[in-house]
Parts: structure tokens; sequence; C-alpha cells
């Protein structure tokens, strides 16, 4: 009875409770709880403690890392634990963040069961490391630009719109969105000194786009949406703009720690997890989302780049 008692109180708590219903399902380590929940790491490293202490968990090392998972019971310990797994349950209906978690979980065990991103990310790591004639990646990118085929395309939050005209190279039309009039306007006199007429640049705010509904083939957002103060509502913005069968492109930094990026780059988020833009991209409706990780800075603060694609139905 004393032991029911304890794991009662531990599960009283809504953050311990959500994190129970995740390892009830799979052994994860605190980064990867950290991804799902969104939470601080002492944060979760307490709650874990508390209820390893309570008997409810038990952790193994590998490598660097700790997971944790539901302590295994038997006999009549594992009957009255089940009867605490019942509890768990139906007081997950009444935590909302307990459904969203589910599909988080899901990416996590994607991205642990994708070698093949693995092997290519250190291939990544080595292209361009040795000088070899004639391979760069601006080489590289050419070559991928002209294997695009021709799409309406929105730059949302494209500042002077470099990266916009490039993709207007082969794209069928890019409008570039931004809210900085100069930018706009920087922008607009540099496609016309280049040439470049099939360059649209328009002032607004990526949450409210000027862009009519479903007029667009791919929506893009480049180091854009940790300037948003509602980055749901641009990602909502831009399911609204894209006609059915159309993408988005979320290239985003991942969640770091760096305050000084407010003040230097006036950023309102630092960065954000994969759950996070995972999330946001499904609840505006994105079917088939994918995230990666695709880049990691060598000089501090380390920033880390996030690749995020969906499509709409």
């Amino acid at each position: 009875m004393p032991s029911t008692l304890r794991h009662l109180r531990l599960l009283a708590d809504p953050s311990r409770l959500r994190i129970l219903l995740l390892l009830d399902k799979e052994e994860l380590s605190v980064a990867e709880l950290q991804d799902i929940l969104g939470m601080g790491q002492s944060r979760i490293s307490t709650h874990l403690s508390q209820m390893k202490q309570g008997g409810l968990l038990e952790d193994r090392r590998e490598g660097k890392s700790i997971y944790y998972r539901l302590r295994p019971r038997r006999g009549a310990e594992a009957e009255a634990f089940e009867k605490l797994r019942t509890v768990l349950q139906d007081a997950a209906a009444e935590i909302p963040e307990a459904e969203e978690d589910i599909p988080a979980l899901a990416q996590i065990m994607r991205r642990r069961q994708d070698k093949v991103r693995a092997y290519f990310d250190d291939l990544a790591g080595k292209f361009g490391r040795h000088y070899v004639p004639g391979r760069s990646w601006k080489g590289l990118a050419e070559t991928l630009l002209t294997l695009m085929p021709p799409l309406v395309i929105a730059d949302l939050g494209a500042g002077e719109g470099t990266f916009s005209q490039l993709l207007a190279r082969r794209a069928k039309k890019v409008i570039a969105v931004d809210n900085s009039e100069k930018m706009v306007e920087y922008g607009t006199d540099l496609a016309k000194k280049h040439g470049v007429k099939n360059l649209e640049y328009r002032c607004g705010d990526i949450q409210e786009i000027p862009i009519r509904t479903g007029t667009v083939d791919l929506a893009f957002f480049s180091q854009a949406l940790h300037h948003a103060h509602h980055p749901e509502r641009a990602v909502a913005e831009a399911f609204r703009i894209l006609k059915p069968g159309g993408r988005i492109v979320v290239l985003d930094l991942l969640r770091h720690s760096y305050q000084e990026a407010r003040e230097l780059y006036a950023d309102v988020w630092l960065g954000f997890t994969e759950a996070e833009v995972f999330r946001y991209l499904s609840d505006a409706g994105f079917r088939d989302v994918e995230t990666s990780i695709v880049h990691r800075e060598e000089e501090s603060p380390h920033f880390q780049t996030l690749l995020t694609v969906g499509n709409r139905p």
C-alpha cells in the first residue's frame, strides 16, 4: 500500500504523467524526451530521478546517453502495476498535451531507425573537406536547381531575396515576402537591375501572407520562422496559399540557448525542436512531415540547422 500511494503521488504531476505515458511505449533518453515535451533538461532529469527513486523507472547507460523505461514487474507486483497503468491511461485523457506527444514520439522513433540519414550526414561532412578541382557546394546547388520543375514559389521572410533570385532562375514565378519596406525596395531594385522578371517582391507579414489562397506550389521559410511571434500561424498561412499537392519547406535553427541572438539578430524564438516544428505542420494540416538536422556549425555557439518538409493534401 505505501508503494501504491507513493506511485499515485508521482502520477499527480501532469509532466511526470506525460513522461510515464511515453516510457510506457518506448525506452527514451533525456534528450529525446526534451525534443518531444519541449521542456528543459534539468526539469526532465528531476522528474526522472523522482520516479526512479519511487520505483517506477529504471535506467541504463549506452555510450554517453542514459535511457529510461518503466521498471519491469513480476507476479503480484505486476498485477498491481497493471491497475496503476489503467489509472495512468484514464488520467491521460485529461491532459491535452499527452495526445500531441504521440506523433512526436513516432518522429523520434523514425529518426532512430534512419540509418541511411546517418550515413549521408557523414558523407556530407566529408564533402568539401578536401580540395578537389571543380567540386563545390555552389556547383552542387546549381545542379540541383536545374532539376527543379517550373513552380510558383513563395519565399516567406525573404529579406533582400538572395535565395529568391536563385530560385527565379528555374521557377515559373517567385513571390518574395518580407515585412521590411526597405528590404522589399532593395530586392525589387536588385531584380530589375539583373533583369529577373519572374520575381515579385511584396511587403507583408508571414503571419498574414499577402498571397491569394491556393495559388502557390512551394512555400519556403528560410531562417524566418524564429522571427514570427506566432510561428504556428505562419505555417497555417503557408497551408492556405498552397495548391493541393503543394509542399512546404522550413529551414530554421534547432533549439539553442544562445540568448544573445535575441539582441544580435532580433530573434523571437531561440530555434525549435524537431517535435515543435513537426507539430506546427501537422496541426496546420500537412501530411508526410519529415524533419532532419542538416548542418552543425563548427564555431561556437554551434548553431544547428533543422530542415522540415511536408505535403498539402
